[in-house]
């Protein structure tokens, strides 16, 4: 399937939300949207409209395109990153993340601004128009424990892609988190603190950060971008108590993209 044809899969008006949310998962402003995806042109060509607010607030954009960038990328499901290809000194850097699922759709945004600090949250919440889909609560920390056994696909910079398996173990005691995350010929363990709704990985420059938000949504930044370090962005929704998606963007130790990652996980107790 094409790169077009997965974004066809997106067509349709999506009533919902921009929530947008400090960089600690603080409520800043929810602004009521639709937004309408229209092939035209014999589905050669994308007509897309963006309303936001209601009554006199309401504000609307229009933009039509016939091309995809490298900076954006979907997959099979119609699930979609977009985001910076290299991390600058000063411009504005992060990524767009969307998923998919029936006639719901998650998307999130993570901006850095100047480069380096964590600054805004963008969590937009959707549902086809006339669907009746009803919100999704909060994440919790009770909503992740346990052993979750996945489908990951990588696409990488080079173009080339990659499919294999996961397996993602969550385990609280008091106020502590621990994860295990088994790949292809590698284990990796990791320990966090439960502050509020976020969880709060390692210290210093390596310090990473998983807020729980509304819409099933969970969002993992660094608080501040590393120098001279390979680090990653990750968005993730939890669809129903026992599936959850994760879209993860890689970036080398000189700030350049290389790799996007799709997991599909199943919960298994």
């Amino acid at each position: 399937m094409s790169q077009w044809n997965r974004l066809l899969l997106n067509v349709g008006a999506w009533e919902g939300s921009f929530t947008q949310l400090s960089p600690a998962g603080v409520l800043r402003e929810d602004i009521p949207s639709v937004v309408t995806l229209q092939a035209t042109s014999d589905n050669k060509t994308m007509r897309q409209t963006i309303a936001k607010g209601r009554g006199s607030d309401r504000r609307e954009q229009v933009l039509e395109y016939s091309t995809l960038s490298r900076s954006i990328y979907f997959f099979e499901t119609g699930a979609f990153c977009q985001g910076s290809l290299q991390l600058g000194p000063f411009s504005t850097f992060g990524a767009e993340t969307g998923f998919l699922h029936g006639d719901r759709r998650l998307r999130l945004v993570q901006l850095f601004y100047g480069g380096t600090q964590l600054s805004q949250i963008t969590l937009i919440r959707e549902h086809l128009q006339g669907s009746g889909a009803q919100p999704q609560p909060q994440l919790t920390v009770g909503d992740l424990l346990g052993t979750w056994q996945g489908q990951a696909t990588t696409y990488y910079a080079d173009l080339h892609s990659d499919q294999y398996a996961t397996r993602l173990t969550i385990t609280q005691q008091g106020n502590r988190v621990t994860q295990a995350l088994t790949l292809p010929g590698r284990t990796l363990t990791s320990d966090a603190t439960i502050d509020g709704q976020a969880l709060r990985f390692g210290e210093g420059e390596t310090a990473m950060q998983v807020l729980l938000l509304p819409g099933g949504a969970s969002s993992t930044t660094p608080l501040k971008l590393p120098k001279g370090q390979a680090f990653f962005l990750e968005a993730g929704w939890l669809i129903s108590p026992t599936l959850r998606q994760r879209m993860i963007r890689r970036y080398d130790s000189q700030g350049t993209w290389e790799a996007l990652t799709l997991v599909t996980e199943e919960k298994q107790d």
